[in-house]
């Protein structure tokens, strides 16, 4: 399964009062495990960044003034992107700032959800802390992700705070490895053989509760995950 985590960052809030993406970051996951490859472009957008969405992210028309248009790299963005999930939060935002610069660039066909599926993690994460605040700072500090370095946004860095959220969303672990033969520390003293003559079990069941829970759950991972949710496949 390929899946990229992508984000932008624009001159300001609305695409209807012409503002246009200015970064672009795209980070790329195979079988839930980061493959080391990237996409990362500035763009230059011909008008002024809005003030506000300066101090967001510290980028200055000034920076902009040599880089590539959209047009320019919008053949790349779809090679590097094309069939895999985008994963991206708040997804109406920048899948609506995408496809309208496809549509400036004279490639209106080429809208976001034609390549790709798309999987937005601010709704995801509102079914998985109803009522709490789920903006990628605070899912950070939720998950443990460490955002210390996110003093201003920037849409690589966004990106790759949000596959290591993604994948803590959707069950923390990047990849199983029951396959692999544990480790031979030299020198290690084999563990003994526990002796098991009389011992009683004890067995737990899970309550009724527990197990609406449990359902639950897997409803979330059967939305979030193109393959469903592995359990149920399995057959229990």
């Amino acid at each position: 399964m390929r899946q990229v985590v992508l984000d932008t960052e624009t001159t300001g809030l609305e695409v209807a009062q012409g503002h246009r993406i200015i970064e672009i970051g795209c980070i790329e996951l195979v079988n839930r495990r980061h493959t080391g490859r990237s996409f990362h472009r500035y763009l230059r957008p011909d008008r002024d960044i809005d003030s506000g969405a300066g101090r967001v992210h510290g980028i200055s028309s000034a920076e902009l003034m040599n880089m590539p248009r959209f047009a320019a790299v919008a053949g790349e963005l779809l090679e590097f992107i094309g069939g895999a999930e985008l994963i991206i939060h708040n997804a109406e935002f920048d899948v609506g700032f995408l496809d309208n610069e496809f549509r400036l660039a004279g490639r209106p066909a080429d809208s976001i959800r034609i390549h790709c599926q798309v999987l937005d993690t601010l709704v995801l994460a509102r079914r998985l802390h109803p009522g709490q605040r789920n903006s990628l700072d605070a899912l950070c500090r939720r998950y443990g992700i460490d955002n210390s370095g996110r003093e201003l946004h920037g849409a690589l860095l966004d990106a790759r705070l949000l596959a290591d959220l993604y994948l803590a969303m959707t069950g923390g672990q990047a990849a199983l490895s029951l396959d692999t033969a544990p480790a031979v520390v030299p020198g290690a003293v084999p563990a003994a053989r526990l002796d098991r003559t009389g011992l009683q079990l004890v067995v737990v069941r899970a309550s009724g509760a527990e197990l609406a829970a449990h359902e639950r759950q897997l409803d979330l991972l059967q939305e979030a995950c193109p393959q469903g949710a592995a359990w149920r496949s399995a057959g229990r």
